[in-house]
C-alpha cells in the first residue's frame, strides 16, 4: 500500500510482546507523517499505544507524540537558518497537569567552527565550542553548571591526526580526570583503539581504567 502512503508493520519479540505500527506519510500534506504505535503482551494483557506525528520542511522539523499510558504529550521543534539551529523539547503529564520536561537549545555552525548551548528545565545550563584548527588538529571546550549550586563542570579535549591511518586524542576536566586514546586503522574497515582514564586527584590510589576496542565496517 505504499502507493497510498500507508505502511503497516508488526513485530513479535522474545519478551512475548506484539508491536504494531501503522503509518501514513505525505497524504494529508507534504512532509506530514502520522503513525499509530501499539504493543500488546498476551501473557499479562498489558496494552500500550502512542500516536506519533511529525512534520518536516527545508528549515523546520516538528514533532508531537501522545503516550496514551500517561497520557503524556511529548513535543519538539527544530528551526534552522543560515547555520543557526534552535530547538525546543517539552513533556506534559496530563494526569498531573505538570510540565515534566522543558528544554531549549541553540547552536551555530560555520565551516570548521561549531557552537552549542542548552538550558534544561531552567536549572541545567551547558555550552560547548568545537574548532577544527587545521587538517591535523581539532579542539573542543565544554562547560556546564546547575543553578542554585556550585556544581560546575568544565572540560577540554583535542584530537591530533598523526597520519591518514592514526590519531591521538586527549581530554581533561575539572575533576582531574584525564583521558587519552590512540586509534589506528589496520586496514580499510578495521580500526583498533587503545584508551586510558586516569584519576589525577588520586593518582597513587589506583583505580585507573584502560581499554581496547575494535571497530568493523562492512
Amino acid at each position: 500500500m505504499k502507493e497510498l502512503g500507508l505502511s503497516f508493520s508488526q513485530k513479535w519479540n522474545t519478551d512475548n510482546t506484539l508491536a504494531t505500527e501503522v503509518t501514513v506519510e505525505d497524504q494529508l500534506t507534504q512532509g506530514l507523517k502520522v503513525a499509530l504505535d501499539t504493543s500488546f503482551v498476551p501473557n499479562t494483557g498489558k496494552k500500550s499505544g502512542k500516536l506519533k506525528t511529525g512534520y518536516k520542511r527545508d528549515y523546520m522539523n516538528l514533532g508531537c507524540d501522545v503516550d496514551f499510558e500517561g497520557p503524556i504529550i511529548l513535543a519538539a521543534a527544530v528551526l534552522g537558518y543560515e547555520g543557526w539551529l534552535a530547538g525546543y523539547q517539552m513533556a506534559f503529564d496530563t494526569a498531573k497537569s505538570k510540565l515534566t520536561q522543558n528544554n531549549f537549545a541553540l547552536g551555530y555552525r560555520a565551516g570548521d567552527f561549531q557552537l552549542h548551548t542548552n538550558v534544561n528545565d531552567g536549572t541545567e545550563f551547558g555550552g560547548s565550542i568545537y574548532q577544527k584548527v587545521n587538517e591535523e588538529l581539532e579542539t573542543a571546550v565544554t562547560l556546564a553548571w546547575t543553578a542554585g549550586s556550585n556544581n560546575t563542570r568544565f572540560g577540554i579535549a583535542a584530537k591530533y591526526k598523526l597520519d591518514k591511518d592514526a590519531s591521538l586524542s586527549a581530554k581533561v576536566n575539572n575533576a582531574s580526570l584525564i583521558g587519552v586514546g590512540y586509534t589506528q586503522s589496520l586496514r580499510p574497515g578495521i580500526k583498533v583503539t587503545l584508551s586510558a582514564l586516569i584519576d589525577g586527584k588520586n593518582f597513587n590510589a589506583g583505580g585507573h581504567k584502560v581499554g581496547m576496542g575494535f571497530e568493523l565496517e562492512a
